[in-house]
């Protein structure tokens, strides 16, 4: 008897992906990791197997080719016979002041963070059954930003506008979408941040969140306890932007 979710995880073997990856695996669901890098494919179908994943899939796709996602979401689909939650974490950040940005630096951040998790959108609604959804991982800087990451911050206050409009488009077919705004989140991506390491920001340990945080929301946005929610993004930087 097959039991457990078909669940897609962009970005799934860096910090949050993985985190979000463990959650789903706890809840005996059946997950395929999408991620650039070729290190740790093993150790992460190991870990999350010993949870109580029912099946794990890893495969080494770029976000942004459009071929490459379509045969993935096949893959899962034939493979788990259903398709009910996407998550699309992939992101990644360039450290340049806006006079230095080329066409290509913007291309590559808008591929990564925003086009990605619209070509993987349009295949989960050709083959989501009613109940299903997806949740956009993006980021507070899509709403309050810093020096030096315009195309992130650009691309992640877009993909909060595609999760309205998915959400939107969505609703006929049953299919929920809405997005989580990290703050501050111990990753390897905030540590290699150049302010950070330079000090120009200095971050409270209170605001900084774990992996398992963003996870937790994410988990929660996909279960039936959110089945009334669409159509949202979610903050969760520990009331870090609520303060003057």
């Amino acid at each position: 008897m097959v039991t457990g979710r078909g669940v897609i995880v962009t970005g799934g073997l860096g910090d949050i992906g993985m985190a979000t990856a463990r959650a789903f695996a706890g809840e005996g669901d059946r997950l395929l990791l999408l991620d650039a890098r070729d290190e740790a494919h093993g150790a992460a179908v190991t870990a999350l197997r010993s949870l109580g994943a029912a099946e794990v899939l890893v495969r080494r796709v770029d976000v942004a080719d459009a071929a490459a996602i379509a045969e993935a979401v096949a893959e899962a689909h034939a493979t788990f016979g259903t398709i009910d939650v996407v998550v699309n974490v992939a992101g990644m950040m360039i450290y340049k002041p806006i006079v230095e940005l080329d066409a290509a630096d913007w291309r590559r951040l808008l591929d990564v963070n925003l086009i990605g998790a619209a070509l993987l959108t349009g295949e989960a609604f050709r083959r989501m059954r009613p109940g299903g959804c997806i949740v956009n991982v993006a980021s507070v800087h899509a709403r309050r930003t810093s020096p030096l990451v315009a195309p992130y911050a650009a691309a992640k206050a877009a993909l909060v506008s595609l999760t309205r409009s998915a959400a939107i488009e969505g609703k006929p077919l049953g299919i929920r979408v809405n997005a989580v705004l990290p703050g501050a989140i111990d990753t390897a991506m905030l540590r290699a941040s150049p302010n950070i390491r330079s000090g120009a920001e200095v971050i409270d340990p209170a605001d900084l969140g774990r992996p398992e945080d963003v996870a937790a929301l994410v988990a929660f946005l996909a279960s039936d306890a959110a089945r009334f929610i669409t159509g949202e993004d979610v903050i969760a930087d520990g009331g870090r932007m609520g303060r003057l």
